[in-house]
């Protein structure tokens, strides 16, 4: 198997080979940091998190790095709205950022720089491209020459006299062309700035993540990604700059998910139907949303309504349950350590794990990857019914289930949730006090498993209980 990435340059599925073996370098375009994440922000977080997991189970040892912008036009009005400084602004909403990212059980990047806190690498970029005269100065502004950089249009497959630019770039008669950008902005009275060759300001928008790029990963990177939203004008642009300056190819792989969609209407605030992160953490557990986000494909678009979190809440549970009874069927057996796993199970479980890499290699195609997770779940039930079970074989199990659940995470015990020794320990205790006609006790341990999400259920095999 080789794994294979769709690439928004070339519009293929290319095979992925870093350019050092057993080493990937990836940059994806982080959050303004002026509020609190959106459902919309929350899939490229997932997305590339499970890139980043899958491409280290394979063995590679992955730098990945997520950025902030901690200074533009929206930071300085929510300082302003709020009667605070912009730094307190994003030093608030980096820390909201953090609380939703590992709410929603992902792992935190290998770094994530600030824009404020790289002012002289961006300002360098900014005068090493003046020396190249692929930017200019006018009136405290710096603008960069779209036409001097004849590739402009690659990444988005657009000819420059057809583009259409996006809400960021305004026409400004101070520009040698309408399609140019700007690299620096002369500061407004008022406004935070910092020094530069050009007089106070702070730098434009897409200068930011080339800077910071070629800063900690170097010239050339090997996955660049963002939401679809971006590909134009923003990556469009780092293309332009960075490789105008270092003359050699920026990223090799581009990487856009899809947009979400609410109720099959496009979320903005204009329709006020945005959802923001923290308020869904309070509704579903975090497996739930991931798994709603990874059952489509990353680059089509996802529909979210309430069926469709309801739907990945319940299969989620499916999940759930079938692992926590595997090992709640493994606390019941006797361990027998020159005991072989069956032959015909090792084999289907084989198959599975074949099927979840050769869907992950196809450019992480995660909803048949779930697929065979659940053949994972269809395999544990079948053995759950048999009335003499190896330990050995629920061991493979549960050690094929870990591979899988290793990148796509749809199961995870919670904070506050009892593990399984301690659901054990209590029913033991619940049996005895029955036995003991301690009957207060036997219901005070039954509120108590209720309330923690555990369900006791009597069966052939004996007590059995699941999660809710």
């Amino acid at each position: 198997m080789a794994l294979k990435i769709y690439n928004t340059l070339t519009r293929n599925k290319d095979l992925f080979v870093p350019q050092e073996p057993g080493k990937v370098k990836m940059y994806v375009c982080g959050p303004t940091v002026y509020d609190f994440i959106h459902i919309g922000n929350a899939r490229p977080m997932i997305v590339f998190d499970v890139v980043r997991t899958y491409l280290e189970q394979l063995g590679n040892e992955v730098n990945y790095v997520v950025n902030f912008t901690d200074i533009d036009d929206k930071l300085i009005r929510k300082a302003e709205q709020t009667g605070s400084t912009v730094p307190e602004v994003a030093d608030t909403f980096i820390g909201a950022y953090y609380e939703d990212l590992e709410g929603l059980g992902l792992t935190r990047a290998t770094l994530n720089p600030r824009v404020t806190e790289n002012m002289d690498s961006i300002l360098e970029f900014i005068q090493e491209l003046e020396q190249k005269d692929f930017a200019y100065e006018n009136g405290g502004d710096v603008f960069y020459r779209t036409h001097k950089f004849k590739e402009y249009g690659k990444l988005s497959h657009q000819n420059i006299e057809e583009l259409q630019f996006g809400i960021r770039i305004g026409v400004d008669e101070r520009k040698e062309h309408p399609e140019d950008f700007v690299l620096w902005k002369a500061a407004k009275p008022g406004e935070i700035a910092w020094s530069s060759p050009w007089g106070d300001g702070r730098p434009g928008w897409h200068i930011e993540c080339s800077a910071m790029a070629r800063r900690y990963l170097g010239d050339s990177i090997d996955i660049h990604g963002g939401g679809q939203d971006l590909q134009f004008p923003h990556h469009e642009c780092e293309v332009a700059q960075t490789e105008a300056l270092t003359g050699k190819k920026f990223a090799n792989y581009w990487m856009h998910n899809g947009y979400i969609n609410i109720n099959n209407e496009k979320m903005s605030k204009s329709l006020g139907n945005g959802i923001l992160v923290k308020d869904l953490r309070k509704q579903y557990k975090w497996e739930s949303i991931r798994y709603f986000m990874l059952s489509s494909q990353y680059r089509n678009p996802l529909n979210f309504n309430d069926e469709t979190i309801d739907q990945a809440e319940k299969s989620t549970e499916r999940i759930r349950n079938a692992v926590d009874n595997v090992k709640h069927r493994l606390t019941a057996v006797v361990e027998d350590k020159v005991a072989i796993v069956n032959e015909a199970l090792q084999d289907r479980l084989t198959a599975i794990l074949a099927t979840y890499h050769a869907k992950m290699q196809d450019d992480f195609n995660t909803p048949d990857a779930i697929t065979a997770m659940f053949e994972w779940v269809y395999e544990a039930n079948a053995l759950l019914q048999e009335p003499v079970v190896k330990a050995v074989d629920l061991h493979a199990l549960l050690q094929a289930f870990n591979e899988m659940n290793q990148v796509l995470r749809l199961y995870a015990l919670h904070e506050g949730e009892l593990i399984d020794e301690e659901i054990e320990r209590l029913i033991v205790e619940r049996v005895n006090a029955r036995k003991d006609k301690n009957w207060g006790r036997a219901d005070e341990i039954r509120d108590l498993l209720d309330s923690r999400g555990i369900v006791l259920e009597d069966t052939a095999q004996g007590m059995r209980w699941r999660r809710k």
